[in-house]
């Protein structure tokens, strides 16, 4: 594939880190007419995602306004078509005993999903009730997955915008659609993902690549958490907002985005490679990104600003699996 390296590929952050860490305001007319238009789009979603996808996108990049954002991702993601579709699936699931082994595993890691939040900080109080009952549901609806400990908070960060019957139908397409074969058993999938992630940023941080290769940083010791949990447990509140209002609309690589941003951002600058001498170190530099490059407003403009296009990403995964396929030997653990 021919890629153009233009000055685009690469992320001058001294000359634009000053313009992209102070948060913008948004003056309520802006905010007024946003919410306008996007319950416009609402009441003709249809006609909007088929005819005018591009200007659904556009605004999602903006950032969809806090009062409409939870039926916006409902539609986004498809989880207002599947509860069309089987609306009492969810309490007829919830009748079902579930496995024991998922139960018990549901169970204990329901204290660990934002602790601080106040729907999850009381023991057995309504908002872990729920998130137990969203986890129980998806267990017993794709017993092949059953439950895997990444969707708790993927599951909890939904509830925390709309009511549990339809945060257990956007888990279910995020899961099924978005992450799809993340949470099947070996991984294979994600081990994927994250070459493609690597060859990716061979092509947007070159000197980053060349860190992480020297040092024998692989992707999943960086990048498994960031790909399972959607960066649910990665980024502050404002900017997983915003990335995932990316990510509900354009899919999988608005993440594929974040992380070659948050790469670039934290390992760009040569002095911090330079102390970053090690594998140990390199990890703990990306377990800990600097606050500014994980913030709303740098994370969005150096997104949009890379210079990756749908080619490349198909490239690269048809490029990735091919080569996996060609390693018959390999395990998937």
């Amino acid at each position: 594939m021919n890629v153009r390296k233009s000055k685009s590929n690469y992320f001058p952050r001294e000359r634009l880190a000053c313009r992209c860490r102070v948060k913008r305001t948004v003056s309520p007319s802006t905010i007024l007419k946003r919410e306008q238009k996007w319950l416009r789009m609402l009441n003709n979603w249809e006609a909007f995602m088929s005819k005018n996808y591009k200007k659904v996108r556009e605004r999602c990049r903006k950032g969809i306004p806090a009062s409409v954002r939870p039926k916006a991702w409902l539609y986004l993601c498809g989880g207002q078509l599947l509860l069309e579709k089987h609306p009492n699936e969810y309490e007829e699931l919830l009748q079902a005993p579930g496995d024991p082994k998922c139960m018990d595993d549901i169970r204990k890691d329901l204290h660990r999903q934002f602790p601080y939040h106040e729907m999850f900080i009381r023991e057995e109080g309504l908002g872990q009730q729920e998130l137990f009952s969203v986890l129980k549901a998806y267990s017993v609806l794709n017993p092949k997955v059953g439950y895997f400990q990444a969707q708790a908070p993927v599951a909890a960060f939904l509830l925390m915008h709309m009511p549990a019957v339809q945060a257990f139908w956007c888990l279910v397409s995020i899961s099924d659609k978005y992450l799809s074969g993340y949470y099947n058993p070996g991984l294979e999938v994600l081990q994927r993902d994250g070459d493609i992630l690597h060859a990716l940023l061979r092509r947007t941080a070159p000197a980053v690549h060349r860190h992480l290769v020297k040092h024998k940083v692989e992707p999943v010791l960086y990048a498994t958490e960031w790909f399972l949990c959607a960066l649910t447990r990665t980024l502050p509140w404002d900017s997983l907002l915003r990335v995932w209002d990316c990510f509900l609309c354009e899919g999988v690589k608005v993440l594929f985005k974040a992380a070659l941003v948050v790469l670039a951002g934290a390992l760009g600058p040569a002095k911090v490679r330079k102390r970053a001498a090690g594998l140990c170190e390199t990890l703990e530099v990306l377990r800990h990104p600097p606050e500014g490059v994980l913030g709303e407003e740098y994370l969005m403009y150096h997104m949009q600003r890379l210079n990756l296009t749908e080619e490349d990403f198909e490239f690269e995964h048809q490029r990735q699996t091919a080569r996996r396929r060609a390693m018959p030997n390999r395990s998937g653990s």
